[in-house]
């Protein structure tokens, strides 16, 4: 009996240090979406703005965060949690890839006025 109430007030505190955690990243990318700083703006690294990166890099780091701890990855072999965790990150990282691609190609078009801007 003392050993499961040890587990459920560590696994509380676990918890709740998650989603403090959670709760920062999430005012830091509420404070930057609404500040949003001139130098994170004019920035650009691979043809987008450095503010836009640090909300992929931030939203990356909460996913990690949620599947590591409450999916219980943490507890799991180094080969499960390596399966599940990096196909995520390498499927995220290629959704990403395209979507800049393909949306910075569909901009050169308009930008270059080979298709009117007429919707």
């Amino acid at each position: 009996m003392a050993h499961d109430s040890a587990h459920h007030g560590s696994a509380t505190k676990r918890i709740w240090t998650v989603f403090g955690i959670l709760s920062i990243v999430t005012i830091i990318e509420v404070a930057l979406g609404i500040v949003r700083p001139g130098f994170l703006i004019e920035t650009d690294f691979l043809r987008m703005h450095l503010l836009n990166w640090i909300f992929i890099i931030l939203t990356l780091y909460k996913a990690y965060l949620i599947t590591w701890a409450f999916m219980h990855m943490e507890h799991e072999t180094k080969g499960l949690r390596r399966s599940v965790v990096w196909t995520g990150i390498f499927l995220v990282c290629y959704l990403i890839f395209i979507l800049l691609t393909e949306g910075d190609y569909i901009f050169d078009v308009y930008k270059e006025g080979y298709v009117a801007w007429d919707f």
